[in-house]
């Protein structure tokens, strides 16, 4: 048998004999189960929506990013809220049970975020973030936060389409948040 032919065969059995021992070296992660959700967020009845600003926008250019003007984040989770029927808004957070404060700010031009995408993730350029905190109107302390990000387009049909679905997905993840799936009952 040749040099090289002689070092390719030790490799493979050296390989083949390493590879047992490799996997059983694996150990699998744990299955980690959710944390907890802070138990005022499904406990709470009424409600305070707090406008928590950001973007006017139009990036410096004075380019419309996307129609609605400054308050649009607000309008629209405050009417997705309403529509939802699952809390009763109240005028004062001193009535509340809960804050919600929504913001959107622009994040600038060229901002990438990685994605989903299948099995692997792609870049997309971004507007900026949709947020949402949840805040203990007595304590003040965040309980929680939904961020969604909103992706760029080069048509302001588009990025408004865009808004639209990043507002539905916060909106989603509340719901999931305040009214977990119910498990299948045992036959």
């Amino acid at each position: 048998m040749s040099p090289i032919k002689l070092r390719a065969f030790c490799l493979v059995l050296l390989f083949a004999a390493c590879t047992p021992a490799l996997a059983a070296q694996r150990v699998r992660k744990p299955v980690i189960e959710p944390a907890p959700v802070p138990p005022q967020i499904a406990a709470a009845q009424k409600v305070f929506i707090s406008n928590g600003g950001g973007a006017t926008l139009n990036d410096a250019l004075g380019t419309t990013v996307v129609s609605g003007g400054p308050d649009r984040p607000y309008d629209e989770f405050y009417a997705a809220m309403k529509g939802w029927g699952r809390y009763d808004i109240v005028e004062s957070p001193a009535a509340a049970d809960l804050v919600f404060q929504v913001s959107f700010n622009l994040s600038g031009t060229g901002l990438e975020h990685w994605a989903p995408n299948g099995t692997s993730f792609t870049k997309i350029a971004v507007l900026g973030p949709l947020r949402v905190v949840i805040l203990d109107p007595r304590t003040h302390v965040v309980l929680w936060t939904i961020v969604e990000y909103v992706p760029g387009a080069v048509l302001l049909g588009n990025r408004d389409k865009n808004f639209d679905q990043s507002m539905d997905r916060v909106i989603d993840r509340l719901k999931k948040l305040v009214e977990p799936p119910r498990a299948a009952p045992a036959p």
